[in-house]
Protein backbone atom coordinates (compact mmCIF):
# COMPACT_ATOMS: atom_id res chain seq x y z
CA UNK A 1 0.00 0.00 0.00
CA UNK A 2 1.28 3.42 -0.88
CA UNK A 3 0.04 6.80 0.16
CA UNK A 4 1.36 10.22 -0.62
CA UNK A 5 -0.33 13.29 0.75
CA UNK A 6 0.30 16.87 1.66
CA UNK A 7 -0.85 18.64 4.77
CA UNK A 8 -3.60 21.22 4.89
CA UNK A 9 -1.15 24.03 4.12
CA UNK A 10 1.07 22.01 1.71
CA UNK A 11 4.09 22.41 3.98
CA UNK A 12 4.73 18.68 4.39
CA UNK A 13 4.90 15.81 1.94
CA UNK A 14 3.99 12.42 3.41
CA UNK A 15 4.56 8.96 1.95
CA UNK A 16 3.63 5.60 3.48
CA UNK A 17 4.39 1.99 2.59
CA UNK A 18 3.59 -1.17 4.54
CA UNK A 19 4.36 -4.69 3.29
CA UNK A 20 3.97 -8.16 4.77
CA UNK A 21 7.45 -9.18 3.61
CA UNK A 22 8.60 -12.32 1.81
CA UNK A 23 8.23 -14.89 4.58
CA UNK A 24 5.29 -13.81 6.76
CA UNK A 25 1.64 -14.64 6.16
CA UNK A 26 0.24 -11.71 8.14
CA UNK A 27 1.25 -8.10 8.52
CA UNK A 28 1.60 -7.37 12.23
CA UNK A 29 2.63 -3.76 11.57
CA UNK A 30 0.14 -0.91 11.85
CA UNK A 31 0.45 2.81 11.29
CA UNK A 32 -1.49 6.04 11.56
CA UNK A 33 -1.12 9.29 9.62
CA UNK A 34 -3.13 12.24 10.96
CA UNK A 35 -2.12 15.58 9.44
CA UNK A 36 -3.87 18.58 10.95
CA UNK A 37 -7.05 19.50 9.11
CA UNK A 38 -6.91 23.21 9.86
CA UNK A 39 -4.65 25.86 11.32
CA UNK A 40 -6.19 25.71 14.79
CA UNK A 41 -5.50 21.97 15.03
CA UNK A 42 -1.97 22.54 13.73
CA UNK A 43 -1.25 25.14 16.39
CA UNK A 44 -2.70 23.11 19.28
CA UNK A 45 -2.04 19.47 18.35
CA UNK A 46 0.18 19.46 15.25
CA UNK A 47 0.45 16.49 12.87
CA UNK A 48 0.57 12.95 14.29
CA UNK A 49 2.34 9.95 12.75
CA UNK A 50 2.93 6.54 14.34
CA UNK A 51 4.21 3.05 13.51
CA UNK A 52 3.61 -0.05 15.65
CA UNK A 53 5.14 -3.52 15.24
CA UNK A 54 3.07 -6.19 16.95
CA UNK A 55 4.24 -9.37 18.66
CA UNK A 56 2.30 -12.46 19.64
CA UNK A 57 0.98 -15.77 18.38
CA UNK A 58 -1.93 -16.12 15.98
CA UNK A 59 -3.60 -12.72 15.51
CA UNK A 60 -2.30 -11.24 18.76
CA UNK A 61 0.45 -9.14 17.18
CA UNK A 62 -1.92 -7.71 14.61
CA UNK A 63 -4.44 -6.78 17.29
CA UNK A 64 -1.81 -5.24 19.57
CA UNK A 65 -0.36 -2.97 16.87
CA UNK A 66 -3.83 -2.00 15.67
CA UNK A 67 -4.91 -1.09 19.20
CA UNK A 68 -1.68 0.89 19.65
CA UNK A 69 -2.04 3.24 16.70
CA UNK A 70 -5.81 3.63 17.04
CA UNK A 71 -5.59 4.12 20.79
CA UNK A 72 -2.80 6.69 20.76
CA UNK A 73 -4.55 8.72 18.04
CA UNK A 74 -7.86 8.75 19.91
CA UNK A 75 -6.38 9.45 23.33
CA UNK A 76 -4.00 12.16 22.11
CA UNK A 77 -6.85 14.26 20.75
CA UNK A 78 -8.99 13.48 23.78
CA UNK A 79 -6.69 15.38 26.16
CA UNK A 80 -6.98 18.81 24.60
CA UNK A 81 -6.45 20.54 27.94
CA UNK A 82 -2.94 19.08 28.17
CA UNK A 83 0.11 20.24 26.24
CA UNK A 84 1.26 17.97 23.36
CA UNK A 85 4.06 16.30 25.40
CA UNK A 86 1.71 15.62 28.32
CA UNK A 87 -1.11 14.47 26.04
CA UNK A 88 1.01 12.07 23.97
CA UNK A 89 2.53 10.58 27.13
CA UNK A 90 -0.88 10.02 28.70
CA UNK A 91 -2.18 8.67 25.38
CA UNK A 92 0.56 6.04 25.16
CA UNK A 93 0.17 5.06 28.81
CA UNK A 94 -3.61 4.64 28.48
CA UNK A 95 -3.16 2.70 25.25
CA UNK A 96 -0.76 0.35 27.02
CA UNK A 97 -3.31 -0.23 29.77
CA UNK A 98 -5.99 -1.12 27.22
CA UNK A 99 -3.72 -3.53 25.31
CA UNK A 100 -2.77 -5.18 28.60
CA UNK A 101 -6.42 -5.45 29.65
CA UNK A 102 -7.38 -7.08 26.34
CA UNK A 103 -4.49 -9.50 26.64
CA UNK A 104 -5.47 -10.53 30.16
CA UNK A 105 -9.12 -10.98 29.18
CA UNK A 106 -8.46 -13.51 26.39
CA UNK A 107 -6.02 -16.42 26.65
CA UNK A 108 -5.32 -16.25 22.89
CA UNK A 109 -4.03 -12.70 23.32
CA UNK A 110 -2.20 -13.24 26.61
CA UNK A 111 1.13 -11.35 26.73
CA UNK A 112 0.56 -9.77 23.33
CA UNK A 113 2.70 -6.72 22.79
CA UNK A 114 3.77 -4.08 20.32
CA UNK A 115 6.34 -1.40 19.76
CA UNK A 116 5.14 2.15 19.19
CA UNK A 117 7.02 5.10 17.72
CA UNK A 118 5.11 8.39 17.41
CA UNK A 119 6.19 11.60 15.72
CA UNK A 120 4.46 14.91 16.36
CA UNK A 121 5.23 17.77 13.98
CA UNK A 122 4.40 20.87 16.03
CA UNK A 123 4.91 24.61 15.59
CA UNK A 124 7.56 24.25 18.32
CA UNK A 125 9.39 21.43 16.51
CA UNK A 126 9.41 17.64 16.21
CA UNK A 127 8.42 15.67 19.32
CA UNK A 128 8.83 11.89 19.63
CA UNK A 129 7.13 9.37 21.94
CA UNK A 130 8.66 5.92 21.80
CA UNK A 131 8.54 2.39 23.23
CA UNK A 132 10.36 -0.60 21.71
CA UNK A 133 12.79 -0.98 18.82
CA UNK A 134 10.96 0.69 15.95
CA UNK A 135 12.76 3.91 15.08
CA UNK A 136 12.40 7.58 14.20
CA UNK A 137 15.15 9.09 12.05
CA UNK A 138 15.82 12.60 10.78
CA UNK A 139 17.86 13.38 7.68
CA UNK A 140 19.26 16.90 7.62
CA UNK A 141 21.86 18.17 5.15
CA UNK A 142 23.34 14.75 4.47
CA UNK A 143 23.45 13.58 8.10
CA UNK A 144 21.07 10.90 9.41
CA UNK A 145 20.14 11.20 13.10
CA UNK A 146 18.43 8.44 15.06
CA UNK A 147 16.14 10.28 17.46
CA UNK A 148 15.03 7.19 19.40
CA UNK A 149 16.78 4.75 21.73
CA UNK A 150 16.24 1.08 20.89
CA UNK A 151 14.69 -0.70 23.86
CA UNK A 152 16.55 -3.87 22.94
CA UNK A 153 18.89 -6.14 24.88
CA UNK A 154 21.86 -5.06 22.75
CA UNK A 155 21.27 -1.33 23.25
CA UNK A 156 20.52 -1.66 26.97
CA UNK A 157 23.68 -3.71 27.57
CA UNK A 158 25.73 -1.24 25.56
CA UNK A 159 24.30 1.69 27.54
CA UNK A 160 25.12 -0.12 30.78
CA UNK A 161 28.74 -0.52 29.68
CA UNK A 162 28.49 -4.30 29.36
CA UNK A 163 29.47 -4.22 25.68
CA UNK A 164 32.79 -2.56 24.95
CA UNK A 165 33.43 -3.67 21.36
CA UNK A 166 31.35 -4.31 18.24
CA UNK A 167 32.43 -7.94 18.13
CA UNK A 168 31.02 -8.55 21.59
CA UNK A 169 27.48 -7.99 20.25
CA UNK A 170 27.57 -11.01 17.95
CA UNK A 171 26.46 -13.44 20.65
CA UNK A 172 23.54 -11.32 21.87
CA UNK A 173 20.10 -11.92 20.31
CA UNK A 174 19.22 -8.78 18.37
CA UNK A 175 15.46 -9.40 18.37
CA UNK A 176 15.03 -9.34 22.16
CA UNK A 177 13.31 -6.13 23.22
CA UNK A 178 13.22 -4.86 26.79
CA UNK A 179 10.17 -2.62 26.60
CA UNK A 180 6.86 -2.80 24.74
CA UNK A 181 3.19 -1.94 25.07
CA UNK A 182 0.89 -4.63 26.44
CA UNK A 183 2.74 -7.24 28.49
CA UNK A 184 2.69 -5.15 31.69
CA UNK A 185 0.00 -2.90 33.22
CA UNK A 186 2.33 0.11 33.08
CA UNK A 187 5.11 1.14 30.71
CA UNK A 188 7.94 3.68 30.66
CA UNK A 189 7.64 5.97 27.63
CA UNK A 190 10.56 7.88 26.14
CA UNK A 191 9.84 11.48 25.12
CA UNK A 192 12.37 13.22 22.87
CA UNK A 193 12.36 16.83 21.72
CA UNK A 194 11.09 19.18 20.58
CA UNK A 195 13.74 19.28 17.85
CA UNK A 196 13.87 22.41 15.71
CA UNK A 197 12.56 21.68 12.20
CA UNK A 198 14.35 23.15 9.21
CA UNK A 199 12.96 23.33 5.67
CA UNK A 200 14.17 20.24 3.80
CA UNK A 201 14.30 18.02 6.89
CA UNK A 202 13.04 14.47 6.32
CA UNK A 203 11.68 12.24 9.07
CA UNK A 204 11.45 8.47 8.75
CA UNK A 205 9.38 6.32 11.12
CA UNK A 206 9.90 2.61 10.52
CA UNK A 207 9.49 -0.87 11.94
CA UNK A 208 12.54 -3.07 12.38
CA UNK A 209 11.78 -4.89 9.13
CA UNK A 210 13.62 -2.02 7.46
CA UNK A 211 16.71 -1.38 9.53
CA UNK A 212 17.29 -5.09 10.20
CA UNK A 213 18.15 -5.44 6.49
CA UNK A 214 19.48 -1.99 5.60
CA UNK A 215 22.34 -0.03 7.16
CA UNK A 216 21.83 3.56 8.32
CA UNK A 217 24.21 4.86 5.65
CA UNK A 218 22.07 3.37 2.87
CA UNK A 219 18.87 4.64 4.52
CA UNK A 220 20.26 8.18 4.46
CA UNK A 221 21.47 7.83 0.86
CA UNK A 222 18.04 6.74 -0.38
CA UNK A 223 16.24 9.48 1.59
CA UNK A 224 18.65 12.06 0.22
CA UNK A 225 18.24 10.95 -3.39
CA UNK A 226 14.62 10.02 -4.04
CA UNK A 227 11.39 11.96 -3.38
CA UNK A 228 9.35 10.59 -0.44
CA UNK A 229 6.90 8.45 -2.43
CA UNK A 230 9.69 6.77 -4.41
CA UNK A 231 11.89 6.38 -1.33
CA UNK A 232 9.11 4.65 0.63
CA UNK A 233 8.55 2.07 -2.13
CA UNK A 234 12.30 1.69 -2.56
CA UNK A 235 12.82 0.87 1.12
CA UNK A 236 10.18 -1.87 1.07
CA UNK A 237 11.57 -3.42 -2.13
CA UNK A 238 15.11 -3.15 -0.79
CA UNK A 239 14.18 -4.99 2.42
CA UNK A 240 12.25 -7.66 0.54
CA UNK A 241 15.00 -8.37 -1.99
CA UNK A 242 17.43 -8.77 0.90
CA UNK A 243 15.32 -11.57 2.34
CA UNK A 244 12.23 -9.76 3.64
CA UNK A 245 11.95 -11.96 6.76
CA UNK A 246 9.72 -9.47 8.56
CA UNK A 247 6.95 -6.98 7.88
CA UNK A 248 8.22 -3.57 6.80
CA UNK A 249 6.43 -0.27 7.39
CA UNK A 250 7.79 3.19 6.65
CA UNK A 251 6.37 6.69 6.96
CA UNK A 252 8.37 9.52 5.41
CA UNK A 253 7.57 13.12 6.32
CA UNK A 254 9.39 15.89 4.47
CA UNK A 255 9.32 19.57 5.41
CA UNK A 256 9.07 21.16 1.99
CA UNK A 257 11.97 23.58 1.34
CA UNK A 258 9.80 26.07 -0.52
CA UNK A 259 6.78 26.19 1.76
CA UNK A 260 7.54 24.92 5.26
CA UNK A 261 7.89 27.72 7.76
CA UNK A 262 9.16 26.73 11.19
CA UNK A 263 7.22 28.65 13.85
CA UNK A 264 9.42 27.64 16.79
CA UNK A 265 10.65 31.22 17.29
CA UNK A 266 7.15 32.70 17.43
CA UNK A 267 5.13 29.77 18.84
CA UNK A 268 4.63 29.71 22.62
CA UNK A 269 6.97 27.25 24.38
CA UNK A 270 5.58 23.83 25.21
CA UNK A 271 4.39 23.49 28.80
CA UNK A 272 5.25 20.28 30.63
CA UNK A 273 4.82 18.88 34.09
CA UNK A 274 8.08 19.03 36.00
CA UNK A 275 8.29 15.23 36.06
CA UNK A 276 8.65 15.21 32.27
CA UNK A 277 11.40 17.80 32.18
CA UNK A 278 14.89 16.99 31.03
CA UNK A 279 16.96 15.71 33.97
CA UNK A 280 18.54 18.60 35.86
CA UNK A 281 22.09 18.65 37.13
CA UNK A 282 23.59 20.29 40.20
CA UNK A 283 26.98 22.03 39.73
CA UNK A 284 29.86 19.88 40.95
CA UNK A 285 31.11 22.62 43.30
CA UNK A 286 27.86 22.45 45.29
CA UNK A 287 28.47 18.79 46.12
CA UNK A 288 32.12 19.55 46.96
CA UNK A 289 31.09 22.37 49.30
CA UNK A 290 28.50 20.16 51.01
CA UNK A 291 31.11 17.46 51.51
CA UNK A 292 33.67 19.89 52.94
CA UNK A 293 31.08 21.33 55.34
CA UNK A 294 30.13 17.83 56.52
CA UNK A 295 33.79 16.96 57.16
CA UNK A 296 34.30 20.24 59.01
CA UNK A 297 31.27 19.55 61.18
CA UNK A 298 32.68 16.18 62.23
CA UNK A 299 36.10 17.72 62.91
CA UNK A 300 34.68 20.56 64.96
CA UNK A 301 32.64 18.18 67.06
CA UNK A 302 35.81 16.16 67.64
CA UNK A 303 37.63 19.22 69.03
CA UNK A 304 34.69 20.27 71.21
CA UNK A 305 33.48 23.18 69.08
CA UNK A 306 29.73 22.39 69.07
CA UNK A 307 28.35 25.71 67.82
CA UNK A 308 30.55 25.98 64.68
CA UNK A 309 30.04 22.24 64.17
CA UNK A 310 26.24 22.62 64.21
CA UNK A 311 26.43 25.56 61.79
CA UNK A 312 28.57 23.55 59.35
CA UNK A 313 26.26 20.55 59.69
CA UNK A 314 23.19 22.68 59.00
CA UNK A 315 24.83 24.27 55.96
CA UNK A 316 25.84 20.85 54.61
CA UNK A 317 22.31 19.54 55.17
CA UNK A 318 20.82 22.61 53.48
CA UNK A 319 23.07 22.12 50.46
CA UNK A 320 22.16 18.44 50.22
CA UNK A 321 18.43 18.92 50.71
CA UNK A 322 18.35 21.90 48.37
CA UNK A 323 20.15 19.94 45.67
CA UNK A 324 17.74 17.03 46.07
CA UNK A 325 14.71 19.27 45.81
CA UNK A 326 16.18 20.99 42.77
CA UNK A 327 16.73 17.64 41.05
CA UNK A 328 13.44 15.99 41.94
CA UNK A 329 10.93 18.71 42.61
CA UNK A 330 9.48 21.48 40.54
CA UNK A 331 6.44 23.53 39.78
CA UNK A 332 3.88 22.02 37.38
CA UNK A 333 3.72 23.97 34.18
CA UNK A 334 7.41 24.44 33.40
CA UNK A 335 8.35 25.67 29.95
CA UNK A 336 10.53 23.97 27.34
CA UNK A 337 12.10 27.22 26.23
CA UNK A 338 15.55 28.39 25.23
CA UNK A 339 16.47 25.16 23.48
CA UNK A 340 15.50 22.95 26.42
CA UNK A 341 14.04 19.61 25.40
CA UNK A 342 13.09 16.21 26.74
CA UNK A 343 15.23 13.10 26.33
CA UNK A 344 18.83 12.63 25.26
CA UNK A 345 18.50 12.13 21.49
CA UNK A 346 19.84 12.00 18.88
CA UNK A 347 21.50 8.71 19.87
CA UNK A 348 23.26 7.93 16.58
CA UNK A 349 24.32 10.07 13.66
CA UNK A 350 25.66 8.91 10.31
CA UNK A 351 27.08 10.97 7.47
CA UNK A 352 25.17 10.00 4.32
CA UNK A 353 26.57 12.06 1.47
CA UNK A 354 25.01 11.22 -1.89
CA UNK A 355 27.90 10.55 -4.26
CA UNK A 356 29.28 7.93 -6.63
CA UNK A 357 30.60 5.91 -3.71
CA UNK A 358 27.33 5.69 -1.75
CA UNK A 359 25.21 5.02 -4.84
CA UNK A 360 27.80 2.54 -6.12
CA UNK A 361 27.59 0.65 -2.83
CA UNK A 362 23.83 0.19 -3.27
CA UNK A 363 24.26 -0.98 -6.86
CA UNK A 364 26.91 -3.48 -5.75
CA UNK A 365 24.55 -4.86 -3.11
CA UNK A 366 22.02 -5.67 -5.86
CA UNK A 367 24.71 -7.24 -8.03
CA UNK A 368 25.70 -9.53 -5.16
CA UNK A 369 22.20 -11.02 -5.27
CA UNK A 370 22.72 -12.16 -8.85
CA UNK A 371 24.33 -15.51 -9.60
CA UNK A 372 27.88 -15.30 -11.03
CA UNK A 373 26.61 -17.31 -14.02
CA UNK A 374 23.76 -14.89 -14.67
CA UNK A 375 25.63 -13.29 -17.56
CA UNK A 376 25.32 -16.52 -19.53
CA UNK A 377 21.65 -16.97 -18.69
CA UNK A 378 19.06 -16.89 -21.46
CA UNK A 379 16.34 -15.87 -19.00
CA UNK A 380 14.95 -12.57 -20.24
CA UNK A 381 14.22 -11.30 -16.72
CA UNK A 382 17.77 -11.95 -15.59
CA UNK A 383 19.04 -10.10 -18.64
CA UNK A 384 16.76 -7.15 -17.86
CA UNK A 385 18.15 -6.99 -14.33
CA UNK A 386 21.72 -7.02 -15.63
CA UNK A 387 20.91 -4.31 -18.17
CA UNK A 388 19.34 -2.14 -15.44
CA UNK A 389 22.40 -2.49 -13.24
CA UNK A 390 24.78 -1.77 -16.11
CA UNK A 391 22.87 1.39 -16.98
CA UNK A 392 22.70 2.33 -13.29
CA UNK A 393 26.50 2.17 -13.18
CA UNK A 394 26.69 4.49 -16.17
CA UNK A 395 24.22 6.96 -14.67
CA UNK A 396 26.17 6.91 -11.40
CA UNK A 397 29.41 7.73 -13.21
CA UNK A 398 27.65 10.75 -14.74
CA UNK A 399 26.37 11.81 -11.28
CA UNK A 400 22.76 11.13 -12.30
CA UNK A 401 22.13 9.61 -8.88
CA UNK A 402 18.34 9.80 -9.01
CA UNK A 403 18.24 7.90 -12.30
CA UNK A 404 20.76 5.35 -11.01
CA UNK A 405 18.59 4.50 -8.01
CA UNK A 406 15.48 4.35 -10.16
CA UNK A 407 17.17 1.73 -12.33
CA UNK A 408 18.08 -0.35 -9.28
CA UNK A 409 14.45 -0.01 -8.20
CA UNK A 410 13.36 -1.58 -11.49
CA UNK A 411 15.84 -4.40 -10.86
CA UNK A 412 14.37 -4.92 -7.38
CA UNK A 413 10.84 -5.20 -8.76
CA UNK A 414 11.89 -7.76 -11.37
CA UNK A 415 13.66 -9.89 -8.77
CA UNK A 416 10.67 -9.75 -6.40
CA UNK A 417 8.18 -10.67 -9.13
CA UNK A 418 10.40 -13.57 -10.19
CA UNK A 419 10.62 -14.81 -6.60
CA UNK A 420 6.86 -14.56 -6.10
CA UNK A 421 6.16 -16.58 -9.25
CA UNK A 422 8.65 -19.21 -8.12
CA UNK A 423 7.03 -19.47 -4.67
CA UNK A 424 3.56 -19.80 -6.21
CA UNK A 425 4.76 -22.59 -8.51
CA UNK A 426 4.68 -20.51 -11.64
CA UNK A 427 8.34 -21.18 -12.48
Amino acid sequence: MSRQAQTWDDSLTIAVESHVGMRRLNNQDSYVVLPAEDRETWQNRGHLFAVADGMGAHAAGELASKLAVEGVAHNYYKYRSLSPPEAILKAVEETNSEIHRRGQANTEFHNMGTTLSCLLILPQGALVAHVGDSRVYRLRKGVLHQLTFDHSLVWEMRAAGQIRSTGAESGIPRNVITRSLGPNPSVQVDLEGPFLIEPGDQYLICSDGLMARIEDEDIGTVLGTLPPDEAAKYFVNMANVRGGPDNTTVIIVQAEPGSFQCESKTAPPLVVDSSLETMRTVPFWVWVAAGILAVLAVGLFAVSQPIPAVICALLAAAAGIGSYLYLHAGTPGELLAGGRRLGKGPYVQESCAVNTTSIGRIISAVEELISPDAGRSTNSEVQRVLECLKEARQQNEHHAFHDALRLTSVAYRILIEQHQRFMSGGG
